[in-house]
């Protein structure tokens, strides 16, 4: 494994750098006006992208993009730094066209759409046009496993009928999301992995309703995490994504990529984090001494900086791991990041927000907004429980491949 990065990533990183900082940054202030204002998209969102599509920042994100395509392909490896950068600010990825769930909806349809289905829906995600929300996650029940759902999608001759609830579905508020992926049972009766299908479901079909748009830990998001019920409704058959009884495999095929996509940019934000509690400290006096001579404030530094720098290499592992034999083979490491990641995003935000006192709570820093998020990653794409009960599956079932292979390291006396 050789994480440098090339001649060809170092160029796109100075330039994502530049961009965010002449063009994102100082438009924080702007932004959370206009939004608290009511006002979203905001009124400068479609210019950045116009601008940043022109400068060749655009569909970082997808390693598989085919020519014609707008975009510059990149390994998850190489995009990786990318993301990190753009991590820094919430809202950056969405002025690169690399913001989710738009991502890993665009995975699917590069992977799995007709050409119809591409030239209807993936083509202007490609351009940044229209947004899209995938739904998947249930309110009554357990859906962090797929198996749960209930949703049901019924055949109807030349259609398939839609009924059920869904929930925290990112994107639904967005005045330009145009379609839902929406994962439900076609089959009740088949194996359990064999159930689900996931059809295409243009916004405004009759029967969709947006119930509300829900907050997260008291926090309204602009492009919503929104509860939808759907209510006969009904799109045609050629509408189904891939094939009857494949979407869990297909939701495992596009978990992975947005897994480690949250990731890349949560080392970023707590990069930012751990700099905004540096200078804090350095600037700062308490007590007759600077924060950072207070033993508490430095060793919550340099825990930072070693756990955002473990974190980072693991995350640039599994990049590595992912390009080189899939998600499913990598399924494990990308489970490991997604437990520990949002952990170490969390801890930093925290560490900072104490080191800025009153001032962390406020909209002065953007630490209570990346806070808020970091804790709401670890039920993102499965909560931490699933991941770690996930990990021990694997681990344990290694071990017992190798069942009495530590033998010789006991010290136990022989028997009579």
């Amino acid at each position: 494994m050789n994480f440098a990065n090339s001649p060809k990533v170092e160029d796109l990183l100075r330039r994502v750098r530049s961009f965010m900082d002449e063009h994102i940054v100082p438009r924080q202030r702007q932004w959370l006006e206009e939004v608290h204002a009511g006002q979203y998209p905001v009124s400068f969102m479609e210019d950045l992208k116009a601008r940043a599509k022109a400068e060749g920042l655009w569909n970082l994100f997808l390693p598989h993009l085919k020519d014609g395509e707008p975009g510059t392909r990149l390994t998850n490896l190489e995009y990786a730094p990318l993301a990190e950068v753009m991590g820094r600010v919430s809202w950056a990825s969405e002025v690169f066209n690399c913001n989710a769930p738009d991502t890993g909806n665009m995975e699917l349809l590069h992977m799995f759409a007709t050409p119809a289905q591409r030239e209807a829906w993936l083509e202007p995600l490609l351009e940044g046009t229209i947004r899209s929300a995938f739904a998947m996650t249930e309110p009554d029940v357990s859906s962090s496993d797929a198996t749960n759902i209930t949703t049901s999608i019924r055949r109807d001759g030349d259609d398939y009928v839609i009924n059920g609830r869904k929930w925290f579905i990112t994107n639904a508020a967005h005045p330009n999301c145009k379609l839902f992926i929406v994962m439900g049972k076609t089959d009740p009766d088949a194996e359990s992995h064999r159930q689900q299908s996931m059809v295409l479901v243009p916004a405004g079909t009759p029967g969709v309703t947006i119930v509300r748009n829900i907050t997260v830990m008291n926090h309204v998001s602009p492009e919503g995490h929104c509860e939808i019920t759907f209510k006969n409704v009904r799109v045609p058959a050629a509408n189904l994504l891939g094939e009857e009884g494949s979407g869990f495999a297909l939701a495992q095929a596009r978990l992975g990529p947005g897994r480690i996509h949250h990731c890349m940019r949560s080392i970023g934000a707590a990069e930012l984090a751990l700099e905004l509690m540096v200078e804090r400290a350095v600037e700062r006096k308490s007590f007759g001494k600077f924060l950072h001579q207070h033993g508490t404030v430095g060793e919550w530094i340099a825990k930072s900086r070693i756990e955002i720098d473990q974190a980072r290499l693991f995350v640039l592992k599994a990049a590595w791991l992912l390009d080189e034999v899939g998600a499913k083979a990598a399924r494990k490491e990308i489970s490991m990041i997604k437990a520990l990641v949002p952990q170490v995003y969390s801890t930093v935000c925290d560490r900072a927000m104490q080191v800025f006192g009153a001032m962390g709570l406020s909209p002065d820093t953007p630490l209570a907004d990346h806070w808020t998020w970091a804790r709401a990653l670890r039920y993102a794409d499965g909560p931490d429980e699933v991941h770690l009960q996930a990990i021990a599956r694997m681990e344990i079932a290694h071990g017992k491949e190798r069942l009495g292979s530590t033998a010789a390291y006991l010290n136990i006396p022989p028997r009579d």
